[in-house]
């Protein structure tokens, strides 16, 4: 058979599902064979936007998406989206045709060294150069893309290669496993929580990535140890359970950083620091770190581990459990009671343009528990991940390894793929939504049916928040947007705008009922931004 059949083979032995791309002439063999393939090919309109659907899939799943493009400029439209899988350990695996290898050597049409240019955006990066080597490349890469931490891996596959035969076949897929902790580490771990006065976990994207967020929320009951979620780790323990303090990450002091500025020990479980760095926890080095996790710690000054605890994260959440005692009483029960109030503070508000506070909260009333929320880069994440109620993991996907915008709508699509049955909602700022807008197209095509939440203010918002913090006065931040309720139309899906704060509400049921692609302009007063900016800075402890 064609090296291209066999490579589609390889990916149906990886139980592939889908492919985001778009076709060129250096892949036209794989297209060729994915004819006669299971594998769904989903067409897209941009390769940013196949990279961040694989991305999203990849973090929703835990399964390798997998994108595809053609040579040199569809290879180098596929960086940023698997750049962000990469750094928001999301598994991916990535591949590009590229030209023959007869001139693979010299300066040639549209020729780019993409395995050098993708290797520091990836676990793993490489080129098939024989027809007999695709099986072991394509195990690999899934492999390496899987295995805790996870990441992406890239594919560069020549023309040529793609035509020649083999009579090889797919590997048998192997899953890596984790081994256990070693028990003097649990009893090291046990001992340093029994003799803490205050405590307080630490919850990274790990836990999720694990499948361990049934077994932290149980080992926090058991030892009545409150837990801070960061922005990538919402959910791990439902904001209702009393022991939640919501989630950690704005580089202001909020609400949570006082129970980390009063933490004797604070443990750390599945953080990856690109989530939130132990220089905002941690200034003064002073915190004993306990690191549960499947792997060592990186090499942080502000993040010194006195015990490590190493291995399977469900086994070892349940073994130090069973190993150390319960505190007696959380010091910490005024801030959990101080973030309850202050998400509902704006619930009732009737303000117009709307305050970002009450967007969340309606937006948070239309949804289940396990519906989901996607959310863009810009400011309105910032409120998104300080004030968005999860109660279950991954059901509020935030970017903030690499935090590329333009991830919303593409990664909307990749969600309603992965969950049908599950209501999908886009929260995207104007900007964010303009980067990848065009994957309407490709939404209403693949029936996908979700609700995209703009929140306009025809200008990049979170700049502006910085630029006022830091000069006073903005600098080449504003914009004009096209009227969104027609551009939705233009492409055959729905648009409402709101234009009362009381509106919100039942526009958002109104889209979710609607069952197709719908877009909703909601003005956005950032005025909020800085007034939270001025909060932060005079707040005080509730201890």
């Amino acid at each position: 058979m064609k090296a291209a059949e066999l490579f589609v083979k390889c990916l149906e032995n990886e139980n592939v599902e889908y492919i985001f791309g778009i076709p060129g002439e250096e892949n036209i063999d794989v297209m060729d064979a994915l004819l006669d393939s299971p594998i769904k090919f989903v067409t897209t309109h941009h390769e940013q936007g196949a990279a961040f659907m694989a991305d999203v899939y990849g973090r929703l799943t835990g399964r390798a998406g997998v994108c595809m493009s053609t040579l040199g400029p569809g290879a180098t439209n596929l960086i940023t989206g698997v750049a962000d899988a990469n750094m928001d350990r999301a598994p991916i695996v990535a591949i590009a045709g590229q030209g023959a290898t007869t001139r693979l050597h010299k300066e040639s049409h549209q020729i780019l060294d993409l395995v050098s240019m993708f290797q520091p955006i990836t676990k793993y990066s490489t080129q098939i150069l024989e027809p007999g080597i695709v099986p072991e490349i394509v195990r690999k890469a899934f492999k390496v893309a899987q295995t805790e931490k996870p990441g992406a891996t890239f594919i560069d596959f020549p023309e040529n290669v793609a035509e020649m035969t083999t009579d090889k076949q797919p590997i048998k897929v192997q899953t890596a496993y984790t081994s256990e902790a070693p028990a003097h580490k649990i009893e090291e771990a046990a001992k340093l929580i029994n003799a803490a006065k205050a405590p307080v976990i630490l919850a990274g994207n790990g836990v999720i990535r694990q499948g361990a967020a049934d077994a932290l929320t149980t080992f926090a009951e058991v030892l009545r140890i409150p837990v801070a979620n960061t922005f990538m780790a919402k959910g791990v323990v439902p904001f209702t359970n009393e022991l939640s303090l919501g989630t950690i990450g704005m580089k202001a002091r909020d609400l949570q950083w006082f129970a980390f500025e009063k933490a004797d020990v604070v443990i750390c479980v599945g953080y990856d620091m690109v989530e939130y760095h132990p220089d905002m926890w941690n200034p003064d080095g002073d915190k004993i770190i306990i690191h549960i996790d499947a792997l060592p710690a990186e090499v942080d000054e502000r993040y010194i581990v006195a015990v490590g605890v190493l291995g399977d994260l469900t086994n070892s959440l349940r073994a130090v459990a069973l190993s150390a005692k319960p505190q007696t009483a959380s010091p910490f029960k005024a801030i959990r009671k101080a973030v309850v109030a202050d998400r509902a503070e704006y619930s009732q508000d009737t303000a117009f343009p709307i305050k970002p506070q009450k967007i969340v909260w309606d937006l948070r009333e239309v949804l289940g528990p396990d519906d989901i929320a996607i959310s863009d880069v810009g400011a309105h994440k910032m409120w998104m991940s300080r004030m968005y109620k999860a109660e279950r993991p991954n059901t509020c996907i935030i970017s903030n390894g690499f935090a590329a915008m333009g991830i919303a709508v593409p990664g909307a699509i990749a969600a309603k793929l992965a969950y049908p049955d599950r209501k999908v909602v886009a929260v995207t700022g104007d900007a964010g939504f303009m980067m990848n807008s065009q994957e309407i197209e490709t939404a209403l095509r693949m029936k996908t049916p979700f609700v995209i939440l703009i929140w306009n203010d025809s200008e990049y918002g979170l700049i502006t928040w910085h630029q006022l913090r830091h000069f006073g006065r903005p600098s080449h931040i504003a914009f004009k947007n096209p009227d969104f309720v027609k551009y939705a139309e233009s492409f055959g899906a729905k648009g409402y705008r709101v234009e009362r704060a009381e509106d919100l509400l039942p526009t958002l049921k109104q889209a979710i009922a609607d069952d197709t692609v719908v877009i909703i302009d909601c003005p956005v007063d950032y005025a909020e931004n800085m007034k939270l900016t001025a909060k932060l800075k005079e707040m005080k402890s509730p201890l």
